[in-house]
């Protein structure tokens, strides 16, 4: 890996160059090393058994490069693991920034009870951070871009949450009981997580499993429906639309206000629209088509892809039945195209399907393979700015931003990475257990890792946003150089004759 970068002979790095040294950061041949030494990322880790620190070099070369990779980029340090993350509604709109909730989780070794957390954060609009502002930061501490606005004691862990489309107030949670629970974020009173501290009480609780559904979870873009798989081996479907009493304000109530807009009732517990069985194991991840909130897929342990249709029956419509060669833990339908989805497994690889190459008797081959983390993939994303676009975290603590129309184009070298990959984030320094794209901001992302094994607990919570120098055409991005080299010209001062 190099340190060094090649600049145009005005002083700015070419396209070129960027996607190099990108590259290098991103290079992943020492990876069994790093594997070993994931103990040496964090800053004045111990050294390896021939003296070196290699992750730690790696790490330390990566956030020396922040400032070239990144247009913004903002750190946090969390005392307990965060084991799911999500963007919120703007709240308030600046010139430089814009304010925004954010949901978190937080799973505590039960000596306080774990907590679901409202957040604001301050997302700085693109081309406004200074380079000292994000290339500067302590691992160990708090980001100043974020603030608690609100905290609620979740009943069990917080293992994944979701927000609702059509309000991005309400928000559903698994945690590790049959229950999926459903909250009214701007009308939750604030608590304290102290020691015995009350649970706060969800608005709704949806019931229909028949043992722990902990981690699948998706909220329909369609219509106020959710669903759930769990290891009862079932996928189940909600719909709520009767329980809410308005869908159509987006923006939150005032701090003082009372009341929910989920309709009060003496038991608020709803059984299920459907219940759907076909996989052989563990419901890991589910997902709606997005165009139907009557069309699905599920993934499991089963290694099984499914895809569903619940105006035909509660029966698979289509079981790809080895559709990794391990168990799947994600998946996601491309909202641009409701023709491609996402797999990503404990094979270490993530999978493109086409669903019309599918077939009722289980056969399907994926389109593409992309292969390139060194551990199991824990979450896909479908980029909401660009229909190519996609990324995977992973246990290998690194999140992989793909293109899948560039997967034919060929490698130069060996020690290129595989076609179609363009950008990895390399910030964490243990596994990533979740990320979501900002649909308000373009190419702004969150994403937290766990960091247990790393640092003996905790977690750590990254927003970033790569530059536009990555994802931009090679001719724009020249043409915008062009367009700087020549008005540095203009105002440089004339030499006397």
């Amino acid at each position: 890996m190099t340190g060094l970068l090649i600049t145009t002979s005005f002083g700015l790095p070419s396209l070129a160059d960027l996607i190099h040294l990108q590259n290098n950061m991103a290079s992943t041949q020492n990876a069994e090393r790093c594997k070993k030494e994931k103990r040496n990322w964090a800053l004045g880790g111990a050294s390896s058994e021939d003296g070196s620190s290699k992750c730690g070099e790696e790490y330390q070369m990566w956030k020396s490069n922040i400032p070239v990779l990144y247009d913004w980029f903002t750190n946090h340090s969390s005392e307990w693991p965060l084991p799911s993350c999500r963007w919120g509604p703007i709240i308030r709109q600046g010139s430089l920034k814009n304010r925004q909730r954010l949901y978190l989780s937080e799973q505590t070794d039960k000596s306080v009870p774990n907590t679901l957390i409202i957040a604001n954060c301050d997302v700085v609009k693109p081309r406004v951070a200074a380079e000292n502002h994000i290339a500067k930061f302590n691992e160990e501490a708090r980001s100043p871009f974020l603030k608690k606005y609100k905290t609620m004691i979740h009943p069990g862990e917080a293992n994944r949450i979701r927000e609702l489309p059509q309000n991005k107030n309400i928000v559903a949670t698994h945690t590790d009981c049959p229950e999926v629970l459903i909250w009214d974020i701007e009308a939750q009173p604030n608590k304290h997580a102290v020691p015995g501290a009350a649970a706060s009480r969800p608005d709704l609780v949806l019931s229909g499993h028949q043992d722990n559904a902990e981690f699948a979870l998706a909220l329909s873009p369609m219509e106020p429906f959710v669903l759930s798989g769990g290891k009862d081996k079932t996928v189940v479907l909600w719909s709520i639309q009767d329980h809410i009493s308005t869908l159509a304000a987006d923006a939150p109530k005032s701090a003082g206000s009372a009341g929910s807009i989920i309709k009060s009732a003496d038991n608020p517990s709803i059984g299920p629209r459907g219940i759907f069985q076909g996989h052989d194991d563990t419901v890991e991840d589910v997902q709606f088509c997005p165009s139907s909130s009557q069309e699905f897929c599920s993934v499991g342990d089963d290694s099984c892809l499914i895809l569903w249709d619940a105006r035909v029956g509660n029966n698979p419509v289509v079981k790809v039945e080895k559709a990794h060669d391990a168990d799947l833990h994600c998946v996601d339908w491309n909202p641009h195209n409701d023709n491609l989805i996402i797999t990503g497994s404990a094979d270490n690889s993530v999978r493109l399907f086409d669903r019309r190459n599918l077939t009722s008797d289980g056969v399907g081959s994926p389109l593409h393979m992309f292969e390139h983390h060194t551990a199991a993939v824990l979450c896909v994303q479908w980029c909401p700015d660009r229909s190519s676009v996609f990324g995977s975290s992973s246990e290998d603590g690194l999140l992989n931003i793909w293109d899948y129309e560039k997967v034919a184009e060929t490698k130069d070298t060996e020690d290129d990475p595989p076609p179609g990959l363009f950008f990895q984030h390399a910030g964490h320094r243990d596994k990533i257990v979740d990320f979501h794209w900002n649909t308000l901001d373009p190419w702004t992302i969150v994403s937290v890792s766990d960091d247990l094994e790393t640092n003996g607990g905790g977690g750590t919570l990254q927003i970033w946003r790569m530059t536009d120098l990555v994802y931009r055409t090679e001719k724009e991005v020249l043409s915008e150089m062009q367009h700087f080299k020549d008005h540095v010209s203009k105002c440089a001062p004339k030499s006397k004759v």
